[in-house]
């Protein structure tokens, strides 16, 4: 709890008390969250960013089946879970412990990644 405050006060003091916009901190390795619900909805939409580009080339490539969405789930949960443990070193205990941050904005992005695939494939590869 004391590192995180410490990070917080050396933050502050390194900006000159101007606070960084969200996609800037999201980009930025070890950026400092003030507000919970900020670094969720960077999860969640990094997690559709995923789904829409990851859908666009399973739809292109073509791959079928049960194989494509066991891939989108290893790659969507893997990248998101690389990103907040290792490049922003946050405390998963925060933000209710590593699954919750795992499964956060799942499910939306599988239904968009779903949509964006048949629609690729289906505008390319059915006559």
């Amino acid at each position: 709890m004391t590192s995180s405050l410490k990070r917080k006060e050396e933050s502050h003091l390194l900006n000159g008390g101007v606070k960084q916009s969200t996609w800037s901190k999201a980009f930025n390795s070890n950026a400092v969250w003030e507000e919970k619900d900020e670094f969720l909805d960077v999860i969640y939409w990094l997690r559709q960013i995923i789904a829409v580009i990851l859908g666009v080339i399973w739809g292109v490539a073509p791959l079928k089946g049960f194989l494509g969405i066991a891939i989108f789930c290893i790659i969507n949960a893997g990248v998101l879970y690389v990103y907040f443990s290792s490049f922003q070193q946050i405390d998963e205990e925060e933000y209710g412990g590593t699954w919750e941050l795992t499964k956060e904005g799942f499910m939306t992005s599988f239904a968009l990644f779903l949509v964006v695939w048949i629609i690729f494939y289906t505008a390319l590869h059915f006559d």
